[in-house]
């Protein structure tokens, strides 16, 4: 039973996640994070450009621009800056995170990641998963939204 409760929750916290990711300027991918600590959203982060810098997220040629954040490290990079702690938390996350973002995770304290889509490259789960990060891949979040 508990275990069907949580499996609820995450798709909920994806759901927001996927909604938060909308608001992102980039047009390529739009990524959406939230962090859940205790049963509350202590951030939210989504992939775009740093503050204070123009809201275009690729050049010309369409390639994403180097200064990007990601929305996992948005989202990190939020609590940092508040009273908050990562410690024990969940990140949901509507792709998997990179190797770089991997890192962050970890060091942050997160314990949990749940993830919506997989990343081109697989090296940011093998590493979280060799940290001890508890991961879960909901895949079909549509399919699964009709059964509730």
């Amino acid at each position: 039973m508990k275990e069907k409760k949580q499996n609820k929750y995450d798709k909920a916290y994806l759901r927001i996640a996927r909604e938060w990711g909308q608001l992102s300027y980039c047009k390529r991918k739009k990524v959406g994070a939230i962090i859940v600590k205790d049963r509350m959203i202590i951030s939210d982060g989504y992939n775009g450009t740093p503050s204070g810098f123009e809201n275009c997220c690729e050049d010309d040629e369409g390639a994403t621009k180097w200064y990007v954040l990601h929305a996992e490290a948005n989202a990190i990079l939020k609590v940092a800056r508040s009273t908050q702690s990562c410690d024990g938390a969940t990140l949901y996350i509507t792709m998997s995170p990179c190797k770089d973002c991997s890192k962050l995770i970890h060091q942050s304290g997160i314990t949990r990641v749940v993830y919506l889509d997989g990343y081109k490259d697989n090296s940011g789960i093998d590493f979280l998963l060799k940290a001890g990060v508890d991961i879960v891949h909901i895949p079909n979040l549509e399919a699964d939204l009709h059964e509730n």
